[in-house]
């Protein structure tokens, strides 16, 4: 299974990871990393048995986009997201038990995130 990291300021992570527990369950294979003046990059070390990995964090160019991409990028089979929303999480969540190539994972993230901001008329 693809492992999955959400990361972001403050408590984005753990938050979006409340509303998917609630919603979706209990997820396997994830890792929530809230970007506090605690972080550690030894929490990455967790998914270091999954076949690929997908960091999910909240904004692009950022520290925890940044650091992300630093770390996870030398070690390989690694792809970075910016812009997470909850549906996009549920949606990756959900899909990686069906999808087994990192590449296509990363591109449902993507797909879902945009679909699914909508404005009602």
């Amino acid at each position: 299974m693809i492992g999955l990291i959400v990361t972001g300021h403050g408590n984005f992570a753990s938050g979006l990871t409340s509303s998917l527990k609630l919603i979706a369950g209990e997820p396997k294979n994830y890792v929530a990393v809230d970007f506090l003046e605690s972080y550690s990059v030894d929490d990455l070390d967790e998914l270091k048995d999954c076949e690929g990995v997908l960091v999910l964090s909240d904004l692009g160019g950022g520290s925890p986009f940044k650091t992300a991409v630093m770390v996870g990028y030398p070690r390989g089979n690694v792809e970075v997201v910016a812009g997470t929303n909850l549906p996009m999480l549920i949606e990756v969540n959900m899909g990686r038990q069906f999808v087994e190539e990192l590449g296509m994972l990363t591109e449902m993230a993507m797909n879902t995130g945009k679909d699914q901001v909508v404005r009602y008329e």
